[in-house]
């Protein structure tokens, strides 16, 4: 790990991230990039990379097991995967919070019958794939990822188990039932560009926390 690289693209925060950030450079080969919107800063991260493989996480998440990135990595290469995914957790949130986002687990491995989709809070993609796909469309103001994702065929997507843990602080702040009405529109509407490129209003409650490449 101290080898890898790890780029944190930074959308002008005020929170402390870029000092946080920094104060790992003694462990780890990191530094911080500018940002922006979703897919214009892991667009900016995915640039600078030159590894096979590049992972794309959120800003706030962690992973809930140390094998999960080499599972992924290994599981794309013994399968010539061009994207691999995970579970995600929300191991401090209520009861409803965890209802939602096993939800979401489920509904991934149902993906698989039509579309398979990920989410940017673990997203391991081939970087030669990732570029022929375009990246991600930086117009898109929500669901960019789950949009690049379903480019990616059925045989050539994955999902390794242990998972990513998260906050519920979206719920907090949209509503259980705003999030989840979001998100069944999203994939009723996964053939409908339109529709993604329509501002959602996804960020406005929170401008100052984009995710991080």
């Amino acid at each position: 790990m101290p080898s890898t690289r790890v780029l944190v693209a930074d959308a002008n925060s005020t929170d402390g991230t870029r000092e946080a950030v920094l104060s790992f450079r003694d462990r780890l080969n990191v530094s911080v990039i500018r940002g922006g919107m979703p897919s214009v800063g892991r667009n900016r991260g995915a640039a600078q990379a030159d590894s096979s493989y590049v992972l794309f996480l959120d800003a706030d998440i962690e992973i809930a097991h140390p094998s999960v990135i080499r599972r992924a990595v290994e599981l794309a290469q013994r399968k010539g995967l061009h994207c691999v995914t995970t579970n995600i957790l929300c191991p401090e949130g209520s009861w409803v919070d965890k209802l939602f986002y096993a939800g979401n687990d489920i509904f991934q491995y149902l993906s698989f019958l039509h579309r398979p989709f990920a989410t940017g809070m673990f997203m391991l993609f081939d970087t030669q794939k990732f570029w022929e796909l375009g990246g991600f469309h930086e117009q898109i103001l929500f669901a960019e990822d789950y949009r690049l994702s379903q480019q990616v065929e059925r045989k050539r997507f994955g999902i390794v188990r242990g998972g990513v843990s998260t906050t519920n602080r979206r719920f907090q702040k949209m509503g259980h039932l705003r999030v989840g009405w979001l998100f069944l529109k999203t994939a009723m509407n996964y053939w409908n560009e339109k529709y993604f490129l329509r501002d959602h209003k996804y960020w406005q409650a929170e401008p100052d926390s984009a995710p991080r490449t």
